[in-house]
């Protein structure tokens, strides 16, 4: 399959989107916006994956799977044991390749606002303490610097199994988003 830049037409009309890209590159955001334009159902994954103190709800797997049978959907391309159903029902992935500091610059915007303001994510929770960033090796700052390099080596091996539309920098995110998702179907309408 070919790569797809901002510019390019979509081959198809998406219906079952996945948005790649790593914590802090605006992957939710870019659901909520695919959802709105083009009347899919939007699934935050990480509402289904985190229960009560930051748990893993049991049931995650299952929900996932039931509703990557649905026909019409959007949701994040993350958590490795539901990435193989997703990607088996999905026919475009839209990929977030922002710069290094474009998306760390972001997550720790995100991370303070969401700390300072004690917001209430999944289910009850809150991010951790910034000074945790310093003991806990899973602190979404170190997993966003950490995981960076390898979450762009696994989208761009999905140009084997089906349509990517890589977009680079936040120009690219409103062009694509104004252009070829905006009129696909259109023309086919006429």
């Amino acid at each position: 399959m070919p790569l797809l830049g901002p510019a390019d037409p979509l081959p198809h009309v998406p219906r079952r989107v996945l948005v790649a890209g790593n914590a802090g590159s605006g992957k939710s955001t870019m659901c909520g916006r695919i959802a709105s334009a083009r009347d899919l159902r939007c699934v935050e994954l990480d509402s289904l994956y985190w229960g009560p103190r930051w748990t893993p709800r049991p049931e995650f797997l299952d929900e996932v799977l039931a509703f990557a049978q649905e026909d019409h959907w959007v949701t994040e391309y993350q958590y490795k044991v539901a990435r193989p159903s997703l990607l088996a029902r999905a026919d475009t992935v839209v990929w977030l390749d922002h710069r290094f500091p474009v998306v760390m610059g972001r997550l720790v915007a995100r991370t303070i606002r969401r700390r300072a303001g004690r917001v209430e994510l999944w289910n009850g929770n809150q991010e951790s303490p910034l000074r945790s960033v310093f003991t806990d090796s899973g602190h979404i700052l170190r997993w966003g610097w950490k995981s960076y390099w390898r979450n762009r080596a696994r989208a761009l091996a999905l140009v084997d199994e089906v349509v990517v539309v890589r977009l680079r920098g936040q120009g690219q995110v409103e062009r694509w988003l104004a252009g070829p998702l905006a009129s696909v179907g259109r023309e086919r309408a006429r």
